[in-house]
């Protein structure tokens, strides 16, 4: 037999209907799409007795790859400067082909998959729309502060150019890392290994942060925690991109 609640019994209409409203937003707060597994997702070899997921395996090894390449500036002439506008917009352009279109590749070529299930979609967008520009609001302050230490400053004042180029150069940039962290790694972990597919993609994405100054570099893991939730719960790159770019051009800007 069920036992009456007195506090509950004592509050008031008003209050039972906020709660339950409290509640329902709640729920919908963390209500991602499902990422079901298909036959594809499901797929997966044998390699020395370990048996593998073929995608999943496709993407690790991909991302880890492009990872490498990048951090060791494989590709990079060596008579392009430091950190100066046009190696980074030489280095946006790299990425844009490690990061978006070579995964790209992977996922229309190889998966013979959608890419929509690989965060190349509005998603919910809604809820994509709103937790973007909360998070830009909230993270304004933040990154001027962080603009204003001397090492932070002393790495990306060499970086400055004009907003419009700013902007393309990182759009290129950072769209395609989405992409290829929580997009193509992301989703296909998810599907794999469930939620904690989140947590595994972040890591290289950490990694490829070493360089950095060493605030940035330790609360990386944090944000592209941040980067991962909102992919995951909208299933869509979009917002995450959106937000990447305006950090990074707002805090290339504020140490101009």
């Amino acid at each position: 037999m069920e036992v009456p609640n007195p506090v509950l019994e004592r509050a008031s209409p008003g209050s039972r209907s906020a709660a339950s409203a409290f509640g329902r937003l709640r729920e919908q707060f963390v209500a991602a799409p499902a990422y079901v597994a298909t036959a594809g997702d499901r797929r997966t070899f044998s390699l020395a007795g370990l048996e593998l997921p073929v995608r999943a395996t496709a993407a690790i090894v991909l991302v880890t790859f492009a990872v490498l390449l990048d951090h060791s500036r494989t590709f990079m002439p060596a008579d392009l400067p430091g950190r100066a506008p046009e190696t980074m917009r030489f280095l946006a352009v790299e990425r844009f082909l490690l990061f978006g279109v070579v995964p790209l590749a992977l996922v229309l070529l190889a998966f013979r998959d959608r890419p929509s299930r690989y965060g190349l979609t509005m998603g919910a967008w809604r809820w994509g729309v709103g937790l973007m520009l909360a998070g830009c609001a909230a993270m304004t302050p933040i990154v001027l502060f962080f603009a204003q230490l001397p090492d932070v400053r002393a790495y990306y004042a060499e970086s400055a150019a004009p907003l419009l180029d700013l902007v393309v150069t990182n759009a290129l940039d950072l769209t395609a890392a989405e992409f290829a962290f929580r997009g193509l790694l992301m989703m296909t972990l998810v599907r794999t290994i469930g939620p904690v597919g989140v947590l595994v993609a972040t890591l290289p994405f950490v990694f490829g942060h070493l360089g950095k100054p060493p605030l940035e570099l330790f609360s990386t893991l944090g944000g592209g925690m941040a980067y991962g939730w909102l992919a995951w719960r909208t299933g869509s790159i979009v917002w995450g991109s959106i937000a990447h770019v305006y950090i990074l051009t707002l805090v290339t800007v504020a140490v101009a």
